[in-house]
């Protein structure tokens, strides 16, 4: 290379004046092709931001050039500064780790042979005290093995000395667009911790967290994703979640419902159909799979799909084409697909009863939602998530008793977040005034708080029977050795549980296991008439 074409300047790096190094390593940065005029040698160097926005410091991308060679880290400066990054130059390992401890830093162009120190324990140690951090290494032909090693302790990428100026704008490149995402993500995770996280989605159990951590990544991708879970744990929620925080959030977002409709329905539905495909098609139809476009489709409860239809479905997703009922011309297809199921897909593949190509096609990235009992911290809110909806709706302001909202904590849910909304539902159509009580919820619930209380009230009278048979001993009780007959055991318990729901007997015989007539004829034999008042143990 001429002097002419390698000019170096105090300036720094102009169009075809790339700077040259002699030392160790060889020549830096190769000239840029001949023939090049101006506009793409100034498009080279890249005029375009690598920010997540424009005027906001936060996300411009921070480089730090850690290099002894002073011409290199003046050209790389220049290159990363000319794509809008903020760029500061170290040229030893101890004035690396300084800038590191002061200033945010999101790429690290390092050479591996530094003064001061090695390159590889400046990596180590900025791998583990700034795991955020890209880190990109610069290495000369000689030391290739030693870019090995630094791409197993962490670093993301390497350039091989002498490198082009391509090779060091495809870098930053990447390292925007890490930092975009990166941005990204953390946003949508924030969003997510509060309490009606994304979209529809509310709760804060550690349950959650961890898929919300895992929705702000999927959101950003166009993998297709399976959702399982139980019925009712709100699959449709994170699957519309999911649409909504990506980049098709503005595309359609179709639900086909594999298992709500017979076969042939559920085909049209899916690929679409021709005129007189079939008797009834009167008209020719569009499929989900080929109207949202650039959208998302939802396969609603996909192991119901019949095993003919699924292959149809994997060949669609392998070519990306669509070709409706009765028809020859294959449409293009651009949507994302997500799937859900209530169902065991693995034992059912196991079983032949559904496509394992299928199944590892559509289970790239799985999802499993916990059920409402597996994270009962989050049932408060969202009883007051969706009280506060049906307020709005009916412009009444309402709230839930002390022991209604224990009750349904307490409660299993067996269906999930549906089955909580719905009793809420309910609750609020039944209610005569502000305060939502037990009696309001469904007779589920009822029954439930009426177990747990005998099942208290079990532990107490047993609790109380010792103590009356320890008293009786201690007193004589007119037994011999202190012993309480069964019958007397028998009046204590029944008495005593009368005494306990203040006079109400027909709970008492509830909570007792026996029938209101039994009750009333031992109460009889006691010598106590259905209106008194004030029984004691002693009556």
């Amino acid at each position: 290379m001429g002097n002419e074409t390698m000019k170096r300047t105090d300036e720094g790096v102009r169009a075809g004046e790339l700077p040259v190094s002699k030392d160790r390593s060889g020549l830096v940065l190769g000239s840029v092709a001949s023939g090049q005029d101006e506009a793409e040698q100034a498009s080279l160097l890249g005029q375009a931001p690598l920010g997540v926005a424009a005027g906001d410091e936060k996300l411009v991308l921070q480089v730090l050039v850690v290099d002894d060679d002073a011409p290199v880290r003046r050209a790389c400066r220049d290159i990363a500064a000319g794509r809008g990054c903020a760029v500061t130059e170290a040229g030893s390992v101890p004035e690396a780790e300084r800038m590191l401890k002061c200033q945010r830093v999101d790429l690290l162009l390092l050479d591996l042979r530094l003064p001061g120190g090695s390159g590889l324990v400046l990596l180590e140690q900025v791998k583990m005290l700034h795991p955020e951090t890209t880190v990109v290494v610069m290495t000369a032909f000689a030391t290739v093995g030693s870019a090995v090693e630094a791409m197993r302790i962490g670093a993301s990428d390497y350039l091989t000395k002498p490198f082009a100026v391509e090779e060091l704008t495809a870098v930053l490149e990447r390292a925007g667009q890490r930092r975009r995402f990166h941005m990204e993500s953390r946003r949508l995770r924030e969003k997510l911790r509060t309490k009606t996280g994304m979209g529809e989605l509310v709760g804060q159990s550690p349950e959650m967290e961890k898929l919300y951590r895992i929705l702000s990544k999927v959101a950003f991708s166009t993998h297709p994703v399976m959702i399982l879970g139980e019925s009712g744990t709100g699959k449709e929620l994170v699957a519309r979640s999911i649409h909504k925080h990506g980049p098709s959030a503005r595309k359609p977002f179709v639900i086909v419902e594999c298992g709500g409709l017979v076969p042939l329905a559920v085909e049209s539905e899916l690929f679409g159909q021709v005129k007189g495909a079939f008797i009834g098609a009167n008209r020719s139809k569009e499929g989900a799979l080929a109207a949202a476009e650039g959208g998302t489709v939802f396969l609603e409860e996909i192991g119901e799909l019949p095993l003919d239809l699924q292959a149809k479905l994997l060949r669609a997703l392998q070519e990306r084409e669509v070709r409706p009922v009765g028809g020859v011309q294959a449409h293009r297809m651009t949507a994302r697909v997500l799937a859900s199921s209530s169902r065991d897909l693995a034992a059912m593949v196991e079983q032949g009863r559904f496509r394992k190509d299928l199944y590892f096609r559509l289970n790239v990235v799985s999802l499993r939602i916990p059920p409402l009992r597996d994270r009962r911290g989050d049932i408060p809110a969202l009883a007051m998530h969706f009280l506060a909806q049906m307020d709005g709706a009916s412009g009444k302001e309402r709230e839930f008793s002390d022991d209604t909202l224990r009750v349904m904590s307490e409660y299993d849910w067996p269906g999930n977040v549906q089955e909580l909304e719905n009793a809420i539902e309910r609750a609020c159509a039944l209610s005569s005034g502000p305060l939502l009580h037990m009696g309001d919820l469904p007779t589920q619930l009822q029954d439930f708080r009426l177990h747990r209380a005998q099942r208290l009230q079990g532990a107490q009278m047993d609790e109380a029977v010792l103590d009356g048979v320890l008293a009786g001993a201690e007193a004589g009780d007119g037994m011999s050795g202190g012993i309480v007959s069964i019958s007397e055991m028998e009046r204590r318990a029944i008495l005593g549980t009368i005494r306990q729901l203040q006079g109400d007997k027909l709970m008492a015989a509830k909570l007792l296991g026996i029938g209101k007539t039994t009750l009333y004829r031992k109460l009889k034999e006691y010598g106590i008439s259905e209106g008194t008042e004030g029984m004691e143990l002693g009556a």
